[in-house]
């Protein structure tokens, strides 16, 4: 299933935020560990120009949600600490949208026969 949330990036703390993105692509495997345990299969961010200030929009790919939170939320692991730090840091308010479309074929997904 994926997700996508949307948030508010302050400001003057856009570049802070978009550095740290590229770090975490510099720390793949360490990312990869957090995702095996969260259940996290596929996750995208993209940090976008609006009216009203920076948006931070991040797709997350999971099979449970709610357990990848749990687990991201408990996690000691290093990277989970410091993601927890420069989002508190950068970001300043969730943004809620509700799709007006969701639609998804049940897994496994079958080609044509």
């Amino acid at each position: 299933m994926i997700r996508i949330a949307f948030a508010r990036i302050r400001s003057e703390k856009e570049q802070r935020l978009r550095s740290w993105l590229v770090e975490l692509m510099s720390r793949r495997k360490e990312v990869l560990e957090t995702f095996a345990a969260e259940g996290v299969r596929h996750e995208q961010a993209f940090g976008i120009a609006s009216d009203t200030g920076p948006l931070l929009v991040c797709v997350v790919e999971a099979e449970n949600h709610d357990a990848a939170a749990a687990a991201y939320k408990k996690s000691t692991l290093a990277i989970d600490s410091e993601h927890r730090a420069a989002l508190n840091e950068c970001l300043c308010e969730r943004v809620q949208v509700e799709p007006p479309t969701d639609c998804a074929l049940p897994l496994p997904l079958r080609g044509p026969a």
